[in-house]
């Protein structure tokens, strides 16, 4: 892993040329149709992945070349301005997770419907990655769409086996006669 970085490197990167020319209103609108995260966020996530050093990611060395790195991003940035935009990056995907899980756990979607869903967000995924110029080995890609689905499929399996057994429980609960907290015998003393 690197070191440092230099304008060698930033003359050599080759990401987000697709949106050559696109303002960042026309890239954040884009995303926002698809994603939870913004044109600032998703850039700088990138750089930040991009330009990872031995103690973590070089964001003085990312703000500094930010319009230069990044075609629709117009001003350099402080170092602290690139961790919030990091921060709010990793935020946003943890919070989109949970909400993705909880549907998948709580029985929200079919298993079919599992699987559309993380088709789309696949597509969505690649097109992005595309964009970025990033691209994965199609071993690589069939790869991690096989262990997401294989997780899906577990998530979803043990979703119907947790409502059944709640919904055996409440049955069996509803069966059972109220519980008085005093015995006939005790009422008469």
């Amino acid at each position: 892993m690197r070191t440092q970085y230099g304008q060698d490197d930033v003359n050599k990167y080759k990401k987000f040329k697709k949106v050559d020319g696109a303002t960042y209103r026309k890239v954040n609108q884009f995303l926002r149709k698809r994603t939870y995260v913004t044109a600032r966020e998703w850039a700088i996530a990138r750089l930040c992945t991009d330009f990872r050093t031995r103690s973590g990611a070089e964001m003085t060395f990312i703000g500094q070349h930010l319009p230069e790195l990044v075609p629709f991003m117009q001003e350099c940035y402080t170092p602290q301005a690139v961790n919030q935009a990091r921060n709010s990056f990793k935020k946003k995907v943890y919070k989109s997770g949970a909400t993705f899980f909880y549907g998948a756990m709580c029985g929200f979607f079919t298993s079919e419907e599992l699987d559309d869903l993380l088709f789309e967000a696949s597509e969505v995924a690649r097109f992005l990655l595309e964009v970025e110029r990033t691209s994965l080995d199609i071993d690589e890609e069939i790869e991690i769409e096989d262990r997401i689905t294989e997780v899906m499929r577990s998530v979803g399996e043990a979703a119907v086996q947790i409502l059944r057994a709640r919904m055996r429980e409440d049955e069996q609960g509803e069966e059972e006669p109220p519980h008085s907290p005093e015995s006939p015998d005790e009422e008469q003393a």
